[in-house]
């Protein structure tokens, strides 16, 4: 495919993304929150009884369909390939340390879109600090960082995620009882649209995001390294046609999908240096990683049981912040969160480190 065909391609894939996100909050998800990675994880941990805040505990269909849509675009393509063992105790710690950030700002890089989309200021803030992560993570890919290379594996090991989600979407279904714990009005995890509405949503942009590759990770670090932009215009896409949503939405209907300002703005807070540094943080993990949370789960649609992994770590990440208190809420950052974001920080740099260094005396 030649660039420009392929910049066409990304920037329509992310039109298409933006309207669906703004409409899933028309049926039901929580305000500027058409989609999260983060969220949406956190609510399934949840569901799963991972953690136990009651009020984000609901198998998300979301997180099922961007998975099992990347999968069956993958397989179409034939460009389903079973890999990993690139460090994978590595990438489940600083997926668990993005998942930090993440819970600290509210968001991940794709809600940060969304939250600005629907007037949002704070995610301001949250996008200056995600820009300041890359370009700690560049630093650190410039002098060599790498965490060796992947192996094929076994077919089953690069299909074990997406079977995982075919088992969550039969127990959302046949169990709800059982799986879903939340109960109308008790918080973002009881704001939901239908779970059919949810499943094709995640489909579509699960088979989107697979042949595009967008990344908002991937996006930034490539114009800094490379000068190329075209995964960038993939979420400028986003933002332009979820804003226009939002607008629309709001004069057609007696919503308020879109609010410009910092105060009072839906499942955010207005702490500015926590949701800079909180995304400081989700940038300079992610880099490492080798994309954002939405990446990951496409990568592991697709068979990398390296990014499997790294889920899993962002699931962990997640349910621990729940479960000690790290989490912020509208009311702020707690000061848990605070030490938590601070030896994030720290640790990712270690790891980048040990893995840049290492790999010179090498």
């Amino acid at each position: 495919m030649d660039t420009k065909k392929e910049k066409t391609m990304i920037i329509v894939g992310g039109l298409i993304i933006g309207v669906i996100a703004s409409l899933l909050v028309f049926f039901g998800n929580p305000a500027n929150m058409g989609f999260c990675i983060a969220c949406f994880l956190r609510d399934t941990a949840g569901a799963l009884g991972l953690h136990r805040a009651g009020a984000v505990q609901y198998i998300r269909p979301e997180i099922i369909g961007l998975v099992l849509g990347s999968f069956i675009m993958a397989v179409c393509k034939k460009e389903f390939a079973a890999k990993g063992g690139s460090s994978p105790l590595t990438r489940f710690v600083l997926g668990f340390f993005a998942m930090i950030g993440c819970l600290m700002f509210l968001g991940c890089p794709f809600r940060m879109i969304l939250r600005l989309a629907g007037g949002d200021f704070n995610a301001l803030l949250g996008l200056a600090g995600f820009v300041l992560g890359i370009l700690c993570g560049v630093f650190f890919l410039n002098k060599g960082y790498t965490l060796k290379r992947s192996y094929r594996q076994p077919v089953v090991e690069g299909a074990v995620l997406p079977i995982v989600q075919v088992v969550m979407l039969v127990l959302l279904v046949a169990a709800p009882a059982f799986i879903l714990f939340t109960e109308e009005g008790a918080g973002p995890g009881a704001k939901h649209a239908a779970i059919a509405v949810s499943l094709i949503a995640g489909l579509i942009v699960g088979a989107i995001a697979q042949r595009t590759r967008l990344c908002m990770v991937g996006g930034i670090r490539d114009v800094v390294l490379f000068r190329e932009t075209k995964l960038l215009f993939g979420f400028v896409a986003i933002f332009v046609s979820a804003l226009v949503c939002n607008l629309i939405l709001t004069a057609v209907t007696e919503g308020t999908y879109f609010t410009a300002g910092f105060a009072g703005q839906p499942v955010a807070h207005t702490d500015g240096l926590w949701n800079l540094l909180g995304m400081l943080l989700v940038g300079f993990a992610c880099v490492l990683l080798g994309g954002c949370p939405l990446r990951q789960l496409i990568l592991a649609g697709e068979g990398n049981s390296d990014s499997a992994v790294a889920v899993l770590g962002l699931m962990a990440g997640a349910a621990f912040a729940h479960n000690f208190g790290l989490a912020s809420s509208g009311e702020g950052p707690t000061a848990n969160g605070k030490i938590a974001v601070i030896v994030g920080i720290v640790i990712v740099a270690v790891i980048a480190s040990i893995n840049t260094f290492k790999s010179e005396k090498a």
